[in-house]
């Protein structure tokens, strides 16, 4: 790295700072991955998101280490669809190993030494009887004992805890009024407590790089309906489709995003929430919201968003007509059924430029970064069609721009057809964004 690198990286790493401040994040951090050589790594990142203001719930797992000191014992283990039975007897070996894990992880929370990256951290680490649990029963004719299910939790008293800089520590063990306890899956805890604090982000940590396609390239994004998909045509009973499957349930049930990624990849975390690009895979719910290609009938909807911008003279007069024959420009965002955000992508392919137009975002929903979201998708449509800058043409929105790597040009730098068209009248401002 360069000696100014660093610099670099880090000036342009405070907008996700700023956005993930004070928000919930959950993290699934399965046996293996504690037991994998870059847990230290990824204790210091979480101290680091900690020390950012980040609320911070660590649901943790145990199979690898359950299953060696049942191994020890010289107990049989069973399962029943890749889920573990759990006789009475076994169950001091369960607690055993899930005890001397939770000591780990707090141990290594509670490190400081001078030279090292926690050093002055003071981080305070909290676990307890947050989760109640219910026996999963008989299924299929086996019973499986001890093992189960969330049934409830503490949400009074975990958001109390974050509210107070708490990182909250949740064991794969949860309790019922009858004062049993039962051995549950991290992936179950980590998805339902997500779910029910509403977090802005559940991780789950895998062994790969993320969610991988056929050719074992890693899939950037998936919605809830593709990886529905995944998930109905694989073959595959491992693993891999629990973390998958447990990422579409928290995000059906209201968390914003699922990221997974790797605890093998040093800094696969802090890359994944403060880099445009992440380290993982992302699944995010499209039933709810979505920013996709537009269709003839979201005509209606983008009348219905821009007429209030032409009429002050914000955007240019667009007719239904005009709008049906570039309706494959334009991305909507959907929200529930309507339109709440659009623009548009017009390519001038032999100068490599694309024009950023008709941008327009309800204004209820113009502070919570669907603006954002919505450039990010016409940014990528124009590096995936080859073009190497974005211009767009404001007349009262230039901060917004030059906030987003935009700077000011001129219009003799406007592709040749589009500077013939140049409205003098209007006197727009032109501004510029390279994408090489």
């Amino acid at each position: 790295m360069k000696s100014n690198e660093w610099l670099h990286g880090f000036r342009h790493s405070s907008p996700y700072i700023n956005a993930h401040r004070g928000r919930t994040v959950v993290l699934t951090l399965s046996g293996e991955a504690i037991a994998h050589d870059n847990l230290l790594n990824i204790i210091h990142d979480i101290t680091l998101l900690s020390s950012l203001g980040v609320r911070l719930v660590v649901a943790f797992g145990a199979r690898p280490q359950i299953q060696a000191r049942l191994d020890e014992a010289g107990h049989l283990s069973r399962f029943h669809k890749r889920l573990r039975i759990t006789p009475e007897a076994h169950l001091p070996c369960v607690l055993e190993a899930i005890g001397a894990l939770r000591a780990h992880l707090e141990s290594r929370l509670s490190m400081g030494l001078i030279n090292s990256p926690m050093h002055g951290a003071r981080i305070r680490v909290t676990s307890g009887n947050f989760v109640a649990a219910r026996p999963v029963g008989v299924l299929d004719g086996v019973d499986h004992g001890f093992t189960g299910h969330v049934r409830r939790l503490d949400l009074g008293g975990i958001d109390h805890l974050l509210a107070q800089g708490h990182i909250v520590l949740l064991p794969p063990i949860g309790y019922s009024p009858a004062g049993d306890a039962f051995n549950l899956s991290c992936e179950d805890v980590g998805s339902q407590v997500a779910a029910a604090l509403q977090a802005e982000k559940l991780i789950i940590f895998t062994r790969h790089r993320g969610v991988l396609d056929a050719n074992g390239a890693l899939v950037r994004e998936l919605t809830v309906a593709q990886a529905a998909e995944r998930l109905a045509a694989s073959a595959d009973d491992g693993p891999d489709r629990d973390l998958l499957r447990a990422a579409c349930e928290a995000c059906v049930h209201g968390v914003n995003r699922a990221h997974i990624i790797s605890y093998r990849q040093d800094g696969a975390l802090l890359e994944e929430l403060f880099t445009r690009d992440g380290s993982g895979t992302l699944v995010n719910d499209d039933n709810y919201e979505q920013i996709r290609e537009a269709r003839v009938e979201d005509i209606g909807g983008i009348i219905e968003l821009i007429q209030p911008l032409e009429q002050q003279g914000v955007l240019v007069r667009r007719s239904r007509e005009m709008l049906e024959n570039e309706i494959d420009c334009f991305i909507v965002a959907e929200r529930d059924g309507r339109v709440v955000g659009c623009a548009a992508l017009y390519t001038y392919p032999e100068e490599k430029a694309g024009e950023l137009s008709c941008f327009a975002v309800e204004p209820a929903y113009r502070r919570s970064g669907r603006g954002d979201d919505i450039f990010a998708r016409i940014e990528a449509k124009a590096k995936n069609q080859g073009l190497a800058r974005i211009f767009v043409l404001t007349t009262q929105t230039e901060h917004w721009f030059l906030e987003r790597g935009f700077e000011k040009s001129s219009v003799e730098s406007l592709p040749g057809p589009k500077s013939a068209l140049y409205n003098s009248r209007r006197n727009s401002k032109v501004f510029v964004k390279n994408l090489a």
